[in-house]
């Protein structure tokens, strides 16, 4: 099938886009390339480098008519949502519904969304957070990210517009920004790389759920391939993680040889939280297969061969 990817010279979507191709269907990127790489895009999809804000992306659905959305196009900084909540909501709310009324007008079948398992729960009731856990986000990132869910349950209501809902835990891997704001692995790993001090906001005893990206990538696969219907899952390994732990696991698998420099905690991040994949298990029969150790070994190898000036 043909598949329209958003933000898919991006880290997570890049992978996903890899899985695709590797399994036969034809992939449609859309990125502004912003936060996206060349070196990202796989040569065997066809590329557009445009905002999904854009009113010229109605010429990339009448060209290249999905059947598939993927869609990873955001601003994911949570940090930035709390700094400039109407730039989180312009691309995040508005952006997606301008993607949202070109699948409607043209005909688009389904629509996989990556929604934020850290941030739409905020502070847990309980543990692991589930499905059916309150929704109720302590940042502007997390506000937005159910917003476009609650567009999409209404959609299916008033046009038929299947959808997949993955709520993300920590997503972890080769090509993830050493640079950046989010992805604590791979800005650690970058840094340890280069002999340079490693910041820890907080105590470093917040636990988050850190799955690897290629094990996202494959129930990616197996939601667009599977007709099971509208569904909501969370991705998780139901395992909490603390952040001093990742920084422990990479100090060894990289031989840094100094302590961490703890700094205040951040505004609007939450304390503790992981999430139950049952529901996953159930209905898809996805599980994580990669480890945390194996995942922070294989990020740390990629850093090293591929990224060696980063």
């Amino acid at each position: 099938m043909k598949i329209l990817v958003t933000g898919g010279a991006g880290f997570i979507a890049s992978h996903i886009t890899d899985t695709y191709i590797n399994h036969g269907h034809e992939v449609v990127i859309v990125d502004n390339m912003v936060t996206g790489r060349e070196s990202n895009i796989n040569p065997k999809a066809n590329f557009y480098q445009m905002d999904i804000r854009d009113p010229e992306l109605e010429r990339v659905f009448e060209k290249e008519r999905p059947q598939v959305i993927n869609h990873h196009a955001a601003q994911m900084d949570v940090r930035r949502s709390v700094a400039d909540p109407k730039f989180d909501a312009d691309v995040n709310v508005v952006g997606s519904l301008n993607l949202l009324e070109l699948a409607r007008k043209y005909d688009v079948k389904h629509t996989l969304y990556s929604s934020s398992g850290g941030t739409v729960y905020g502070e847990p009731v309980y543990l692991p957070c589930d499905e059916n856990h309150p929704i109720k986000p302590i940042c502007p990132y997390g506000a937005t990210k159910y917003a476009f869910e609650m567009y999409l349950t209404m959609y299916e209501i008033m046009y038929g517009m299947r959808y997949t809902v993955f709520r993300y835990p920590n997503v972890f891997g080769p090509r993830q920004d050493p640079h950046g704001e989010a992805g604590v692995v791979a800005i650690f790993t970058g840094q340890m790389l280069k002999d340079q001090p490693v910041t820890i906001y907080g105590d470093g005893q917040n636990e988050r759920d850190f799955v690897f990206v290629g094990d996202v990538a494959r129930a990616n696969l197996m939601a667009t391939e599977n007709e099971i219907g509208s569904n909501i899952f969370n991705l998780g390994s139901e395992i909490p993680t603390s952040v001093n732990q990742i920084f422990d696991g990479l100090k060894e698998i990289t031989g840094y040889a100094n302590p961490a420099i703890y700094a205040p905690p951040k505004l609007g991040e939450t304390r503790r939280i992981f999430l139950s994949a049952e529901k996953i298990k159930e209905k898809l029969k996805w599980e994580p297969q990669v480890s945390l150790y194996e995942g922070l070994s294989a990020t740390v190898d990629y850093f090293r061969e591929k990224e060696p000036t980063l």
